[in-house]
């Protein structure tokens, strides 16, 4: 093997190399999200606690909590307040008021909705079939809306008070796991990495294109690591004399 093709060999090597250490680094990372306890309410079988994600919106930290646990029944997206309906709790998120940019997380006990939610307003998110096998018992003898109207709305038993230092042990703070995404600069915003964060997933809206690599054949200068090696050279032009060997002089 020539010197030359080893060369080439050499540089595709070192090319693959710096691809794959590439590829490696542009994983999904997942990132973990805490979102503190910041109001308590009842005991026993009966509780209120609630969180704050700050710096999320309604429909993000609804689309957070599905994918970590898929609920029995989700309301219909809204940007101001949505719920998430399980077995034994339900998680009840309220746009803050006084602070839009924040979502808080209420979880509320099954014993807690039967005893202090108005059914008629549940039932402006939740249909009257679904609410009935969830709460067979649910009577609605309160007029309680939710933690961001309490104050107007009061829950029929209990109030909210901020969490001891014992009960912030004991009741942990939420977190949620979710996927990064990497993206790259581009002319439009279907240079964006797909959703599932891997690097080949791109969306279905951007059209797929194919790069190809081109030399000038036309050209006779420059050289790359995809010229192949020169068979053979050209002899030098002689002519014959007395003896006398000389090259051609340029002009």
């Amino acid at each position: 093997m020539s010197k030359r093709t080893w060369q080439y060999a050499l540089k595709v090597i070192v090319a693959l190399s710096l691809f794959v250490s590439v590829l490696s680094g542009c994983g999904a990372p997942k990132v973990k999200d805490t979102y503190p306890l910041e109001s308590v309410s009842g005991s026993g079988n009966s509780t209120s606690y609630v969180y704050r994600a700050a710096g999320k919106t309604v429909p993000e930290v609804a689309e957070e909590l599905k994918e970590q646990r898929t609920p029995e029944q989700m309301s219909p997206q809204s940007n101001e307040r949505m719920f998430l309906v399980y077995s034994d709790e339900w998680y009840h998120l309220q746009q803050d008021p006084a602070k839009k940019e924040d979502t808080l997380i209420e979880i509320d006990s099954k014993k807690y909705v039967e005893q202090n939610y108005s059914s008629s307003f549940l039932k402006g998110y939740l249909t009257a079939t679904v609410l009935d096998a969830l709460f067979d018992s649910l009577r609605g003898s309160g007029s309680y809306r939710g933690y961001s109207s309490r104050d107007v709305y009061r829950p029929s038993q209990g109030q909210y008070r901020a969490p001891t230092a014992q009960e912030k042990k004991a009741i942990p703070p939420i977190t949620v796991e979710r996927k990064g995404s990497v993206t790259r600069r581009g002319k439009n915003s279907d240079s964006s990495v797909g959703s599932s964060g891997s690097l080949f997933d791109r969306g279905s809206s951007s059209s797929p294109s194919r790069g190809s690599i081109s030399r000038d054949r036309g050209s006779s200068g420059g050289s790359s690591i995809f010229d192949s090696p020169r068979k053979s050279y050209s002899k030098p032009k002689t002519r014959s004399g007395s003896g006398k060997i000389s090259r051609r002089s340029r002009r």
